[in-house]
């Protein structure tokens, strides 16, 4: 009868360390896979959020707000277009230095979600303007933005007021 007890302790403590080693296991597995993943992730901040985050120069992320009103301009430079414009959110405005052509919908005053990183002067520098595609069309993340901020204006609410 004893040693049958001894035998039912011995296997919960094998149990115990199966289960306990398994845990281990599982949990590395995950830090190693969030630490490969960590450069491929791409976060999206309205110009607030980078402010708040005091995002670091050199860090890739997504930029999305609004192309303010006015500020778009346009150069040419050893036979490169440049494009500058400014995101805002309408609580905070970050300047946005892209090279190359933009999508044929970019407006002032519309969505826009870029790619690319701060310089060292405060600047984004992107390497992919993303515009809305038709006149309905928000991305979801810039909405989201607005919508937190309160300077979101809902289409459907735009048409009931014409």
């Amino acid at each position: 009868m004893a040693r049958s007890g001894l035998k039912a302790g011995a296997r919960k403590k094998r149990r115990l360390y199966l289960l306990l080693t398994s845990l281990a296991v599982l949990g590395l597995a995950v830090v190693l896979v969030l630490n490969a993943l960590e450069d491929n992730i791409r976060l999206f901040y309205d110009p607030t959020e980078v402010m708040e985050r005091h995002i670091a120069p050199g860090k890739t992320f997504r930029l999305g707000g609004l192309v303010e009103d006015g500020s778009y301009a346009q150069e040419e430079k050893d036979g490169l277009l440049i494009n500058l414009f400014t995101v805002t959110d309408g609580n905070e405005s970050i300047k946005v230095r892209y090279e190359g052509l933009l999508p044929d919908l970019f407006r002032e005053g519309q969505g826009v979600v870029a790619e690319g990183k701060l310089n060292a002067e405060g600047i984004f520098i992107s390497t992919e303007v993303l515009a809305k595609h038709d006149e309905k069309y928000m991305p979801k993340e810039v909405t989201d933005s607005l919508k937190k901020r309160g300077t979101w204006q809902d289409y459907k609410d735009q048409e009931d007021a014409s």
